[in-house]
């Protein structure tokens, strides 16, 4: 504890009390605020247990001075960094009078103080579901107003940023008219934190469907790609990224026509911090689900970046290089695309997230399907791609992470890949994918790379030892999609090698057009 702390701490809450004079609390509570200044967490402990917040929550009220109440909403305020200390503040009721102490007729420094308790008090769930029920909002809605001092619009949007989080809040905060005021305070005129406080809280807000609209339409996509900027501050990047990412579910085509590509291609490479790179990569992967924009992000220089991003070492890489595959997917939907990302390497990165261990499925699924689309370049199965994506054909795997691992096999398999890929044991897994109940996508490319794989002679019989008969008869019937119905019928009359295959064939059902079929080709 620093020197100061050795003093009587219980006298010197003792001259916080009502009877104590003017002079003796002002004295007091100076003191109280230098030795919390200290950030000890022994002293904070010692104030808080020596009763200083019952003390300082009863200095808040209308009969102290405005200095006073100032200074009690500054101690608070650092006694509120010990968690412990957090929900004494709350049980002691300190929200109410801090709520009020926000009003008109408080004084600037008193406002900010106390918007400073409420910032840190609402990350607490009591504290936030108090301070929403004190009536908080209304008042913080209105410090963001051009009649408030800076200091405390930057508090109230970061006090409204922390309320956000909780679905009611959204909607209480819309309606008490935040987001007009909050997308004015993204604009130049504004200092970077109160930027940064009020694109978080947009962003917050924005996670509903109804706010997120009238965020888009209050213009806030103009003032946030240009946070996007090279001028900006380092932070203000991430929530600008952040905020636009789920205002493009519907505003997308908004966003790319307010110049936001070329400036999120930049936030890319290396000066940006990961959080930011990710961002940026998955806003950039959910404007490419526009044709048009692959082009254009393409020509912008996404796809290097984007490559060195796959391979990234950072803290929390695993989401990055899962946002920069994700771009990346989009962007093979164009040929040309295709080519110049494997030029540029990604086959072997996207090979290693297929083992992906934080957050697996995921990050899988989004690699196997890139995979698919550059399947036909050899080099992935060079790099040891056949025997992960056979891994992830397991019954334990998602639907969708299924479909990916069954496509890229697919459409390796139309390589020289077949034999590879049988000889990992894909047969068995492909087989179990053609069950009545799973994806028919996964079907179908299971039963395209059974097709290719039977083509090769000498392995065709490994398919009818894994038991896909019965299943490929099965997929047969009306109910399967025509495309599923038709690949089952090519495997079946490519495994037809031997009588004994035939007569098996025959007995699981198979219809008089299969067997026509197989006729006409001189294997019945």
């Amino acid at each position: 504890m620093p020197p100061l702390a050795r003093r009587d701490v219980r006298g010197l809450v003792r001259k916080l009390g009502a009877n104590a004079r003017p002079s003796q609390q002002a004295e007091a509570l100076h003191t109280i605020a230098t030795l919390c200044c200290y950030e000890d967490a022994a002293c904070l402990v010692a104030i808080a247990a020596a009763g200083a917040i019952p003390a300082l929550v009863q200095l808040l009220g209308s009969g102290s001075s405005a200095a006073v109440q100032e200074n009690a909403a500054a101690g608070l305020a650092l006694l509120a960094k010990n968690a412990d200390n957090l929900v004494t503040i709350v049980a002691a009721g300190a929200i109410p009078p801090l709520v009020q102490l926000l009003g008109r007729g408080s004084q600037a420094e008193v406002q900010y103080n106390a918007a400073a308790v409420l910032v840190i008090l609402a990350k607490n769930a009591d504290g936030l579901a108090g301070i929403a029920a004190a009536g908080a909002i209304p008042v913080l809605v209105q410090l963001l107003g051009p009649g408030s001092p800076a200091c405390a619009r930057e508090l109230a949007a970061e006090a409204l940023w922390n309320l956000a989080v909780n679905a009611d809040n959204k909607v209480t905060i819309a309606a008490a008219g935040a987001i007009p005021v909050l997308v004015q305070l993204l604009g130049s005129g504004s200092p970077a934190d109160t930027q940064m406080n009020a694109a978080g809280a947009l962003t917050s807000l924005a996670e509903n469907a109804d706010n997120a609209m009238n965020i888009a339409a209050a213009g806030a996509i103009p003032l946030l790609v240009r946070l996007l900027g090279p001028g900006s501050p380092a932070l203000l990047p991430a929530k600008a990224t952040a905020a636009l990412g789920i205002l493009a579910v519907n505003a997308a085509g908004i966003i790319t026509a307010a110049g936001a590509i070329p400036p999120l291609v930049h936030l890319l490479g290396a000066r940006s911090c990961p959080d930011v790179q990710g961002n940026a990569a998955g806003l950039l992967s959910k404007l490419c689900e526009n044709a048009d924009n692959q082009a254009t992000i393409a020509a912008a220089g996404a796809i290097p970046p984007l490559m060195k991003l796959l391979g990234s070492s950072s803290s929390g890489s695993a989401q990055l290089q899962n946002n920069a595959a994700a771009a990346l997917m989009r962007l093979t939907e164009d040929v040309d695309n295709q080519v110049t990302i494997a030029a540029a390497g990604a086959i072997p990165p996207l090979v290693q997230l297929l083992g992906s261990r934080s957050n697996p499925n995921v990050h899988q699924q989004t690699a196997a399907a890139v995979l698919m689309q550059l399947a036909r370049n050899h080099a992935i199965a060079a790099a040891g791609a056949i025997p992960p994506l056979v891994l992830l054909l397991s019954q334990d795997s998602p639907d969708q992470l299924q479909v990916a691992a069954a496509g890229a096999l697919a459409m390796l398999a139309v390589t020289d890949s077949a034999g590879t890929i049988a000889a990992a044991g894909a047969n068995p897994p492909l087989v179990q994918l053609l069950g009545p109940r799973l994806h028919s996508d996964a079907q179908q490319y299971a039963a395209a790379a059974m097709a290719l794989i039977a083509a090769k002679d000498d392995i065709a019989i490994t398919i009818v030892a894994a038991g896909a008969i019965p299943a490929l008869v099965q997929l047969l019937g009306a109910h399967s999609p025509a495309g599923v119905q038709q690949v089952a019928a090519e495997v079946l009359t490519r495994i037809a090698v031997t009588t004994y295959i035939r007569i098996a064939i025959v007995t699981a059902g198979a219809s008089a057009k299969i067997i026509n079929q197989m006729a006409a080709l001189g294997v019945l």
